[in-house]
C-alpha cells in the first residue's frame, strides 16, 4: 500500500472506520506501537505536530484520530519528497 493509497481509504472511510485497520495502517507506515493503557502511540520521524495517539471506540475509529493520521501520512509524503 502507498501512502496515497491510504490517505484516499481514510479520507473515505472517515465515520465508519474500524479501529484495527487504522491500527494496521499506521503499523505499516510508523512501526509498532508504544502502548500505555488504552492508548497506541505511534513515533514519528519529526518531532511534534501531528503526533498519533490512538484510543478505541467501541471497535471504531474516532474521527478527529482518522484526521490526525491523515496529516501525519501527508507529512511523511512531503519528507520523502
Amino acid at each position: 500500500m502507498t501512502i496515497d493509497e491510504a490517505i484516499i481509504e481514510l479520507e473515505a472511510a472517515k465515520a465508519n472506520l474500524r479501529f484495527t485497520r487504522l491500527q494496521n495502517i499506521c503499523s505499516e507506515f510508523f512501526g509498532k506501537p508504544r502502548i500505555k493503557g488504552s492508548h497506541h502511540i505511534f513515533k514519528t520521524t519529526w518531532q511534534g505536530d501531528p503526533r498519533i495517539n490512538l484510543q478505541k471506540d467501541g471497535g471504531k475509529a474516532k474521527e478527529y484520530q482518522i484526521e490526525q493520521v491523515v496529516a501525519a501520512l501527508k507529512k511523511l509524503k512531503a519528507t520523502q519528497e
